[in-house]
């Protein structure tokens, strides 16, 4: 099987990097339900103390319906990334249509300076093998 594209993004040197997955064995496409999973990496490519501290997305299906979902943290946690360590988690989205894509972006801080900013999430699609051919 061969492994989905990566899509990245780097902003103030926290790269971000999403591979997303299709659920085959959670969807049921005769009911028009599509899940996917997405793995994310987050690296601390600078030399200042970060934490992520809220999240982002706009997630749209293949129609261009678009949910926006904001939290705190990521599965749980606010992750704090010292100068050259990572973090990576793997999370979810259902969608009604065999395709569609996400991006958004972390709120993350400065540890030091208490400096808020955000960081991209790049865009990246959901495809599956159900769509009746490559929309993204």
């Amino acid at each position: 099987m061969t492994q989905p594209p990566v899509f990245t993004a780097t902003t103030r040197e926290i790269r971000v990097s999403v591979r997303a997955f299709f659920l085959e064995d959670q969807s049921n496409p005769e009911q028009s339900h599509f899940v996917w999973a997405y793995r994310v990496t987050i690296e601390n490519q600078g030399s200042i103390t970060v934490q992520l501290l809220k999240r982002s997305w706009q997630i749209t299906d293949a129609h261009g319906r678009m949910q926006q979902v904001h939290g705190p943290g990521v599965v749980g946690e606010q992750p704090v990334l010292e100068p050259g360590e990572s973090f990576e988690y793997t999370s979810g989205t259902p969608l009604s249509t065999p395709s569609g894509f996400m991006r958004g972006a972390y709120h993350m801080v400065e540890r030091d300076s208490g400096e808020a900013f955000d960081i991209a999430i790049p865009a990246f699609s959901l495809d599956s093998p159900h769509q009746a051919g490559a929309v993204h």
